[in-house]
């Protein structure tokens, strides 16, 4: 199983999944900050997960990742990006059909009105909500990739039904 760790800082998500993929497994943790990703490193190596980590430093506009990914982690990062829509695709594109994304925002800076502009975007995407658990001081869902391309890519972004 492969797992991506979107914003991972250091590292607190990418070591626990590290940890559930097993040593078959692998997490793509990404993030923006290269002194996240140092502390990410030395952190995996005292814990003895390493191997099982492959850290990727990123742009603010975009995720680089080409491989498949049967599940994605966004927490408290995505009210962050500068366009939500592109994020949101670029995840969709590396996700198999089926695979799930969490996405969690904190209640701080993000209202339930602003998670559900976030929803609206990733379902444009090609993600459909599976559940809205309870996340202590955030706000979060469960996101499920369709098995097919969403309306919007498959048409263009200029797209008319009528």
């Amino acid at each position: 199983m492969t797992v991506m760790d979107i914003g991972c800082g250091m590292g607190f998500f990418s070591l626990g999944m590290a940890r559930l993929v097993g040593s078959d497994g692998k997490v793509l943790s990404l993030d923006i900050q290269p002194q996240m990703l140092s502390v990410l490193v030395r952190r995996a190596k005292r814990a003895g997960l390493f191997q099982r980590i492959e850290t990727k430093l990123i742009e603010p506009d975009g995720l680089g990742v080409d491989e498949p990914v049967d599940f994605a982690l966004a927490f408290w990062m995505v009210h962050e990006v500068p366009d939500q829509a592109v994020f949101f695709q670029e995840v969709a594109d590396v996700l198999h059909p089926g695979s799930r994304m969490f996405v969690s925002e904190p209640k701080p800076h993000v209202t339930e009105k602003d998670l559900e502009e976030t929803t609206r975007i990733a379902e444009e995407a090609g993600f459909k909500v599976l559940d809205r658990p309870p996340v202590r001081l955030g706000l979060a869902v469960v996101l499920e990739k369709s098995n097919g391309r969403p309306l919007r890519a498959a048409l263009g972004n200029g797209f008319a039904l009528f």
